[in-house]
């Protein structure tokens, strides 16, 4: 019998590419939604409402994994707190109605499988490397990541394996991250952000989506993992590589810190920190990267 893969925002950059890689290796996909349930293609999407606390049951039935991404945009607008709280409940409260079904109908899930994120470490200049053992950091996107990991862990307690993918800046040419980096960049108007030294841990779109692949495939896989490319770049080095890529000169000095923060307010953490990430532990269980550093995930991205 297919197996069956549920997966929460799977209309996002990264549910999109899953869903056609878990449908090429053979899986059954079902996508939760909040628009009508319907069928499209191989595909069957749900609906759910996470505010009052319904999803579809056909959702459920017979699912031996669940992979959960949902979650409002960290960079999409300012920390206001009426955001902030957006950007903890989307999450918090999502995962939690999983858990509440997955427990109520008694589900024999096979394996919960959440992102998670390396905000976890927080946002800083310094080179040292952050393993899944570093200390959870004192800010915002600290706190967002803490509560979301204990609630997916909350899955633990049915005993259901867990697994935590906390994921870098991810590189896809449909969005996110390397589409606001290169925009300006292919304006001739791209330069390095603040002192251009802090750490980018990214991972190719591919890789991440090989890594929720893995980790269902592999049943001794549990807890967490850092999912990023063994090579992170400083933002100098991210903003020049770029820039070789798309064949544009970089004409323009660094982007001043106090203009960032004047503009983004608190949410310029996001791009004058960063953290250096080592992803050892996924590697030494086991999981090769496609690709191995920056040049080649951008080459193959914009080939």
């Amino acid at each position: 019998m297919t197996e069956k893969v549920l997966i929460t925002g799977g209309t996002g950059l990264v549910g999109k590419r899953l869903t056609a890689l878990l449908t090429d290796a053979g899986y059954q996909v079902g996508v939760l939604t909040r628009g009508a349930s319907r069928e499209k293609g191989s595909v069957s999407y749900y609906n759910w409402d996470v505010t009052a606390g319904t999803i579809d049951e056909n959702a459920l039935s017979d699912v031996s994994y669940i992979i959960n991404l949902v979650g409002a945009g960290v960079a999409d607008s300012k920390w206001t707190d009426e955001r902030k709280k957006v950007i903890i409940e989307s999450r918090t409260h999502s995962t939690k109605l999983l858990y509440d079904k997955i427990k109520d109908q008694d589900i024999p899930l096979k394996a919960f499988i959440s992102a998670s994120a390396i905000g976890l470490y927080g946002n800083f200049e310094g080179s040292d490397w952050k393993t899944e053992a570093s200390p959870i950091a004192n800010d915002f996107l600290a706190e967002v990541v803490r509560v979301w990991e204990e609630a997916a862990n909350q899955f633990q307690s049915l005993n259901i394996r867990t697994v935590l993918m906390r994921i870098g800046i991810v590189l896809d040419t449909n969005g996110g991250a390397l589409q606001k980096i290169a925009q300006p960049i292919k304006m001739y108007a791209g330069a390095p952000l603040g002192s251009g030294e802090q750490y980018m841990s990214w991972v190719h779109n591919e890789d991440l989506c090989r890594m929720f692949l893995w980790a269902i495939q592999n049943n001794e896989v549990a807890g967490p993992y850092n999912a990023v490319n063994p090579h992170p770049v400083t933002n100098a080095a991210f903003t020049k590589t770029t820039a070789r890529i798309l064949g544009k000169p970089l004409l323009l000095p660094n982007v001043p810190s106090f203009v960032l923060k004047l503009t983004l307010g608190e949410m310029a953490s996001i791009v004058l920190g960063g953290s250096r990430v080592s992803c050892e532990k996924i590697i030494n269980e086991g999981f090769t990267h496609e690709f191995q550093n920056l040049e080649d995930a951008l080459k193959d991205l914009y080939k």
